[in-house]
């Protein structure tokens, strides 16, 4: 019952956002009574903290850590993996930790602190596939890795959110030129 709700939970959150996925309709999703819900989570706070760990696993984040595969290529591997996703919702979603970043991280400590420490994670996967690239001499030395990282990161967010105004990959198309055509080069 628990992973239903879950699943149903991570639907909720990612479609319709925090505020509008009631617990009612979690359970109602998950085809089980709403009393569950508090059978297996203490809050709906919890259940989102839980979303986002369910939707992390969903990210191709294991792609940055893949040294079979040259850096600055998984990195590419990387945002392709997650940029197919939001291509196959036509652009309706985002990321879930920027959804709920912008939608509730001002009203939850909780909540806050694990998107805070999800994109901690991403962007230091990120640095570390950035620091081997300079060792390997296709990114340049003078980059800092941590910042390029959050630059990178931040860049991603703010192409979904155009990517969603527009319902269009436009501005995935101008995420891949600009990261890989000229930040990520040597």
């Amino acid at each position: 019952m628990r992973e239903e709700i879950g699943d149903a939970a991570l639907e909720r959150f990612h479609t319709r956002g925090y505020s509008a996925a009631g617990v009612k309709d979690i359970t109602d999703a998950a085809g089980v009574p709403k009393g569950s819900f508090y059978n297996h989570f203490p809050s709906k706070e919890a259940m989102a903290v839980e979303a986002l760990h369910r939707y992390a696993a969903t990210q191709g984040f294991e792609l940055l850590a893949d040294t079979s595969v040259p850096p600055v290529a998984r990195v590419r591997a990387h945002f392709e993996f997650v940029a197919t996703q939001q291509t196959a919702r036509g652009f309706t979603r985002g990321c879930l930790y920027g959804n709920f970043a912008a939608e509730i991280a001002d009203h939850s400590e909780l909540v806050r602190a694990e998107v805070d420490t999800g994109f901690d994670r991403w962007a230091a996967g990120l640095a570390a596939a950035i620091t081997e690239a300079q060792r390997d001499g296709t990114v340049r030395a003078g980059l800092d890795p941590g910042r390029t990282a959050r630059f990178i990161l931040n860049a991603w967010e703010g192409t979904l959110l155009g990517a969603r105004a527009s319902r269009s990959g436009e501005s995935v198309e101008a995420f891949f030129a600009l990261v890989f055509e000229t930040i990520l080069t040597a």
